[in-house]
């Protein structure tokens, strides 16, 4: 199950566009049973849980909290974790030079990479070595594709 509420200003987000990311991701890992909790919202919120778990005062792009991790990661197997995707930084990010090269400028699909990137971060992948990285953004790279794909194909 995938649930996504969205308390962000941009109430004209089409949170489809998550949720397919969300679901071709899990689908590509063999997780299709589990469950995924997302969160659109705006930097003051984000910004919030960043200083509040993560000790960062600062608004970020997406936040994952993973629910198989730790002493209690064992209770429910299938529920995967939270995601929190500010739509106010995938806003900026898609008008950077660096993001319009792959997405475009567009912010549904800033949205989508944001929402695979913290997909990943639940399924265990990090960016912490660059051995991990270069497995992480390959992965990410690869599903990313599968959703440039026509709506109805599914992996």
């Amino acid at each position: 199950m995938i649930g996504i509420t969205n308390t962000s200003r941009n109430t004209n987000f089409d949170v489809q566009v998550v949720h397919r990311a969300v679901s071709i991701t899990l689908k590509a890992h063999g997780a299709e049973a589990c469950e995924v909790s997302v969160l659109l919202t705006d930097d003051a919120d984000i910004r919030q849980l960043n200083r509040d778990y993560r000790g960062i005062d600062a608004p970020t792009d997406v936040l994952a909290f993973a629910m198989r991790e730790g002493e209690e990661g064992h209770v429910n197997p299938h529920l995967l974790g939270d995601l929190v995707i500010s739509l106010e930084t995938a806003a900026r990010q898609a008008t950077t030079n660096d993001a319009l090269s792959q997405t475009g400028g567009n912010l549904e699909t800033e949205a989508a990479l944001l929402a695979v990137h913290g997909m990943l971060h639940l399924l265990g992948y990090d960016h912490q070595t660059p051995k991990d990285a270069t497995v992480m953004f390959e992965k990410q790279k690869t599903i990313f594709s599968l959703l440039e794909k026509p709506k109805h194909y599914c992996p």
